[in-house]
């Protein structure tokens, strides 16, 4: 028999009592034992009993209350009830409905300096557009909480409407030979025979001006309009209009997402275009690097070169340039050449270093042709100093090319990356024909990127160079393609150029240099003229 020590024994009951009362405390609940719960649901109180250890949807269960997919509980679904416990159970519905909804046309004021001071004319009348909404609607018990919009269909376009202003300027009329195009507020413009003799042929408001170009008898104009897809789908269409009209019509030439070329074929009565794909990422395009030909008497486009990587940065795109003959030269970050429009292949002639501009852009050489078709003027990439790398050089020069004697010189160093070569017509003394070439130089050489620019002429071989415009004491002008008249005007010592200075249309004199402004709205923002 075991003994224990009398302080031992002692002590035993008060242990055995301790411990069983842990156990009982510990063990699961029994079955059988029940608790009351309170659900408030649908706007009634239910007293429910369930067994203890029950969750919410245990004792919704137990009343036959069906909760909805959306529905919700306070406490949560998961939750282990205790006696005593109040659930609130919330309907949650979810409802789509549909609303067309009136959209208000925009009011557009076009300052027009052929009319008189103060005077308005209604050039299009404004149309309400028209879209479908679908809205969400979350109602909790009956009650509206929350309503959005998750789809968006516009079923009527609205148009603007269109106001011109007079704002008539003191500026002289010019005699202009031919027709001169501008674009101004997104509209196109011509002035025929003179200044002071303007017309509006284009009055939609959308022109985006990446494409505005003059057929070579000025007869038809090709330009772009904003698309009224989202960016990502359709960056813009091409389209055509009849200068000679008196109510212009439009003509889609069945193309989209131009935007770097378009142009007439000479000769025919059709127009070669180049495409990009529209991208939500920057620059919001890769370029297809191809060519589709598309005549204005009807008919599809075909193309003319197939879609290709083209080159070093090929996903920003190339340009082209009509010869007088209809001969195609290209374009492209990394070099110019010739296409082959019968065969569809490039015909590479010169490599150029590209320019590494560490952006999401990419520098195209300006190319033209000479008047005579015999050769071309471009920009090509110069290079630097060491240690600065070829593709980084700041430094570009105004070059020419001579298919007759297949020879490549440079003509002006320093030029800027955005010189923009410009041929005149071709001028004839009887003994032999010439033609002058206008182009920019930038101001600040290293930084032509960003810097303004000055009009030089000079002749086709480089001598005679002259600044035109603007005064040495004055800003300089935006990158553009200088436009030279088709003919000159009797009287003059030179030949007519228009430029965009500051939003306005200036012409100068090539001969002696004098500068005449034409308007003064400070709209423009393209021009061409044939």
């Amino acid at each position: 028999m075991l003994r224990f020590p009398l302080r031992v024994r002692s002590k035993l009951p008060g242990l055995l009592f301790i411990f069983i009362w842990l156990m009982a405390s510990c063990r699961s609940p029994q079955i059988g034992e029940e608790i009351s719960i309170t659900i408030n649901a649908d706007g009634q109180a239910t007293e429910v009993k369930v067994a203890q250890g029950s969750t919410v949807t245990q004792a919704l269960q137990a009343a036959g209350i069906a909760p909805g997919n959306l529905d919700r509980t306070e406490p949560p679904f998961y939750t282990v009830l205790s006696d005593g416990d109040n659930i609130i159970l919330t309907r949650v519905e979810e409802k789509f409905e549909t609303e067309q909804t009136v959209v208000p046309f925009e009011r557009q004021v076009v300052r027009n300096e052929t009319l008189p001071e103060g005077e308005t004319r209604l050039v299009q009348a404004g149309v309400n557009g028209l879209e479908e909404i679908t809205y969400r609607r979350i109602l909790e018990d009956g009650l509206e909480v929350s309503k959005s919009a998750v789809k968006t269909v516009v079923l009527n376009d609205a148009l603007p409407e269109i106001v011109m202003v007079g704002a008539q300027s003191s500026f002289t009329p010019l005699n202009t030979p031919g027709t001169l195009a501008y674009l101004a507020g997104g509209n196109a413009w011509i002035m025929e025979g003179s200044t002071a003799n303007r017309r509006i042929i284009v009055s939609t408001g959308d022109l985006d001006g990446r494409i505005f170009s003059l057929s070579p008898n000025g007869e038809y104009l090709i330009f772009t309009r904003k698309s009224k897809k989202p960016a990502s789908q359709e960056i813009n269409t091409l389209w055509a209009v009849r200068t000679k009209n008196l109510d212009p019509k439009l003509i889609w030439l069945q193309g989209a997402n131009v935007v770097h070329f378009a142009a007439w074929i000479p000769g025919t009565n059709s127009v070669a275009y180049s495409t990009v794909e529209p991208r939500s990422t920057a620059p919001g395009w890769q370029a297809n690097n191809d060519l589709y030909r598309v005549s204005l008497t009807g008919g599809g486009p075909r193309k003319l070169l197939d879609a290709n990587s083209g080159g070093v940065y090929g996903w920003w795109g190339m340009s082209f340039a009509f010869a007088p003959d209809g001969r195609l030269a290209y374009s492209r970050p990394d070099g110019i050449g010739l296409v082959d429009q019968d065969g569809g292949y490039l015909k590479p002639l010169l490599d150029i270093t590209p320019l590494n501009t560490h952006s999401d852009w990419a520098w195209i050489p300006p190319l033209t042709w000479g008047a005579d078709g015999k050769s071309l003027y471009f920009v090509t990439h110069a290079p630097a100093p060491a240690p600065i790398t070829s593709e980084e050089s700041p430094y570009f020069n105004l070059a020419a090319t001579s298919f007759s004697t297949e020879a490549t010189v440079s003509l002006v160093e320093s030029s800027g990356m955005f010189s923009y070569p410009s041929v005149s017509p071709v001028h004839s003394d009887g003994r032999e024909k010439s033609f002058q070439i206008a182009y920019l130089q930038s101001i600040f050489i290293e930084q032509s990127e960003t810097s303004r620019y000055r009009l030089i002429v000079m002749d086709r071989d480089g001598s005679n160079s002259r600044a035109l415009f603007p005064p040495a004491d004055s800003n300089g002008i935006e990158p553009q393609v200088p436009s030279w008249a088709p003919e000159p005007l009797e009287g003059q010592t030179g030949d007519f150029i228009a430029v965009v200075y500051q939003g306005n249309l200036w012409l100068i004199d090539s001969g002696s240099g004098e500068s005449f402004q034409v308007t003064g709205d400070g709209l423009i923002n393209s021009i061409d003229w044939k």
